[in-house]
Order: structure tokens, then C-alpha cells, then sequence
């Protein structure tokens, strides 16, 4: 049977975000997608709601109802944009940020574990990953102009 590399990596990405998300419910009491939300604010720094959406690839109203949670549990700020409108500045909470730093090295560690015990060195899973990351920023960056 011929392998299909486009619906597997589907399931791949579909199963290691089930997996992230059971991980993070269970061990922080937070969605996969609110701790992506998070870890977006923390490495795009503070943003506006609306780039946070896009990045997500969600509507506002949804990251609006999402920062409103992420803000109620303290690990986010929602402030009013200096520039005036109804545009909201994000940035993490010192929780949030612990958070963030917490959760990432405990995946990273566990994805370490996946990636070897599959047969693949993990030094050369993260540089094919920065390789690919690196294209996508550079093949954005050329849409963009």
C-alpha cells in the first residue's frame, strides 16, 4: 500500500495536538490552544488581539472570549491599545510567562524522548524543524510584499 506523506502528516499533527492537550489539561488545568495562544503573545511579544487571531487562524470574537479567560486566570494582560479603538494590547503575566517556560521545556523534553525512540536523532529532528520554520517565514515575508 503506497503511503500518503499528506494525510500522514495530518494525523501526525492532529495526534500530537490530542496529546498536547490531555498533557496540559491533566498536569495545568489549560487547553492546548489557549497555551498556544500564550506561547504566541510570549514569542511575537505584545501583540494585538488581531494578530493573535491571525496567527491562531481564528475569528477576534473567538480570541476575544480567549484572552478574556487567559486574563480572568492571570496569565495574560489586556490592555487598550495606546493607539486609541477598540484594539487591545496583549502581553503575559509573570504566571504566564512561568507557565509558558514550564510547559515548553516539559514538551520539549518529552518530544526528545518521541523523536529517539522513533530512530531519528533529535539534533537532527530540530534542524530539519528550523529548516522548514525558516521557509515558511521566508515564503510569508515574500506573500506579504
Amino acid at each position: 500500500m503506497e503511503r500518503n506523506l499528506s494525510l500522514d502528516l495530518h494525523v501526525l499533527t492532529a495526534r500530537l495536538d490530542r496529546a498536547a492537550d490531555r498533557l496540559l489539561r491533566a498536569s495545568h488545568g489549560i487547553s492546548y490552544s489557549r497555551f498556544l495562544a500564550l506561547t504566541l503573545v510570549g514569542g511575537l511579544g505584545a501583540t494585538t488581539q488581531r494578530t493573535l487571531a491571525e496567527y491562531l487562524g481564528v475569528t477576534e470574537a473567538s480570541v476575544s472570549r480567549m484572552t478574556g479567560v487567559l486574563a480572568a486566570d492571570g496569565l495574560l494582560d489586556v490592555r487598550p491599545d495606546p493607539g486609541g479603538g477598540r484594539r487591545h494590547r496583549l502581553s503575559l503575566t509573570k504566571a504566564g510567562e512561568e507557565l509558558v517556560t514550564s510547559v515548553r521545556r516539559g514538551f520539549e523534553d518529552k518530544l526528545a524522548v518521541l523523536v529517539e525512540q522513533s530512530g531519528i536523532a533529535y539534533e537532527e529532528y530540530a534542524e530539519q524543524t528550523a529548516r522548514l520554520l525558516s521557509t515558511f517565514d521566508r515564503l510569508e515575508k515574500g506573500a506579504g510584499r
